[in-house]
């Protein structure tokens, strides 16, 4: 299986650049991971809010494949039971034989009509909220604690 991280717009801050390859690394031992990132708008002042969101989902849309298993990151999303909740939901996704699992994180304005119909799950990492910034970096250190969980490894205590 194969994991994607789908993003709009570049990662701010050396510091969550740093966060994100820390973890980016080391998932590279249980999963093939990538990050994708997509081009945040020009002129995207003189855009309304719902133009921003139409046209980034064009765009989210069009990295996506046929197969692909697409996840929204979203604060509407279901929320798992805690770090061994979404282990256990990320062991019945691979068990279903998904080739391509795409968690997508949105721009400022979240996701447009389309991308939401296209998704097959959404998913909340939280009752907090984020800045689409820093769910980068918490997304990916709980993809590798999720992994490290399942491998019965001692990252996780609880």
């Amino acid at each position: 299986m194969v994991i994607e991280l789908l993003v709009v717009g570049k990662t701010v801050g050396g510091w969550l650049e740093s966060g994100i390859r820390e973890y980016t690394d080391r998932l590279g031992h249980y999963v093939r991971f990538g990050m994708s990132v997509i081009p945040e708008l020009k002129n995207a002042r003189s855009l309304r809010e719902e133009q921003i969101k139409q046209t980034e989902g064009e765009l989210i849309l069009s990295r996506l494949g046929g197969g692909d298993y697409v996840v929204l990151l979203d604060e509407g999303g279901r929320q798992p039971e805690g770090s061994e909740g979404f282990a256990a939901w990320l062991q019945r996704v691979m068990n279903r034989g998904t080739r391509r699992l795409v968690f997508v994180v949105g721009g400022a304005y979240g996701f447009s009509a389309a991308v939401y119909g296209r998704a097959d799950e959404k998913l909340s990492l939280s009752t907090l909220t984020y800045s689409h910034q820093m769910v980068r970096v918490i997304f990916v250190e709980q993809l590798y604690r999720a992994f490290t969980i399942l491998a019965g490894e001692p990252y996780h205590h609880r």
